[in-house]
This record gives C-alpha cells, sequence and structure tokens, in this order.
C-alpha cells in the first residue's frame, strides 16, 4: 500500500465514519423529537432558534428549506409546545420574529443531559491538544456540510 493509498483508505474510513455518526444522530434526534411529542423538523427548528436567536419566518424558512405554510404550522406547533413565540421586530414594528424561549431550551438540555455526560467521558479519555484536533475537525466538517448544503439547494 503507497503513502497515498493509505490517506485515501483513512480518508475513506474517516468519510464512512461521520456517515455512520450522521445517521444515528438523525435516529437519536428523531427519538428525542417524539419523546418530546415533536416532529423532528420542529426539534431542529426549535434548536436553530436557540443556536442562532430570533428569526423571522421567511428566514427560518430558508434555513429549514419548508415552504412559508409549512413553517407557518411549524411555528404554531412551537408555541403551543412552549419552545417559541411569536414577537413584534423591535427594530421594525412592522416585521414578527420568532423567539426560542427559556423553558423549552431547558426541556431538551435535560433530554441531552446522558447523551452530554457521555461524550464528556468519552472527551476525557484525549488529550487537550487532541481534543482541540477533533474540535477543529468537526467544526470545518460542519463549515464542510453547510456549503454542501448550499450547492444542493441551488440545483434544486
Amino acid at each position: 500500500m503507497s503513502i497515498k493509498n493509505g490517506a485515501e483508505d483513512r480518508a475513506d474510513l474517516m468519510i464512512h465514519t461521520m456517515r455512520r455518526l450522521a445517521t444515528r444522530t438523525v435516529l437519536f434526534h428523531q427519538a428525542a423529537a417524539q419523546s418530546l411529542g415533536l416532529f423532528p423538523t420542529d426539534l431542529k427548528s426549535a434548536d436553530l432558534l436557540n443556536e442562532l436567536g430570533p428569526l423571522t419566518a421567511g428566514e427560518l424558512s430558508e434555513k429549514t428549506g419548508l415552504s412559508s405554510g409549512a413553517v407557518t404550522a411549524l411555528i404554531d406547533r412551537l408555541e403551543k409546545a412552549g419552545y417559541a413565540k411569536r414577537e413584534k421586530d423591535p427594530k421594525d414594528k412592522r416585521r414578527v420574529i420568532i423567539v426560542p424561549l427559556t423553558a423549552g431550551k431547558s426541556q431538551v438540555k435535560k433530554l441531552f443531559q446522558s447523551l452530554s455526560a457521555s461524550t464528556k467521558q468519552l472527551t476525557n479519555e484525549y488529550k487537550a491538544e487532541e481534543v482541540d484536533l477533533i474540535i477543529q475537525f468537526i467544526s470545518e466538517a460542519a463549515d464542510i456540510m453547510d456549503q454542501e448544503l448550499q450547492l444542493l439547494k441551488s440545483k434544486s
């Protein structure tokens, strides 16, 4: 095996492993959403609101790829479940923004406590420099995923 083939094999193994993790992540999030009485899209949209802060319905539609009608129904469900609320935009009273609610965020956090604890335990098995490298890799992989998502959207 040449050095190049070894590098290609490692890259292929990395891609396979990342896809395996991504599949398990999707399945976990589906189960998490179901246990909260939500649809997976609702939970991921609540995550987006918690990550990015208040968004307009149009921005949420753009981020999720959902139609405006589907986003309206999604926001209704998030409001009913206590994960978000509609508010007038303080910068432009004509606009409505969707604001994440703390109560919903804490429910999700509780649900992920065991996974977070297990991940922290796994992290403790590595040296600080290794963890920094893993964080850098995952962050850069997330950036690539964002780019690929935009590319995929532009083709449809």
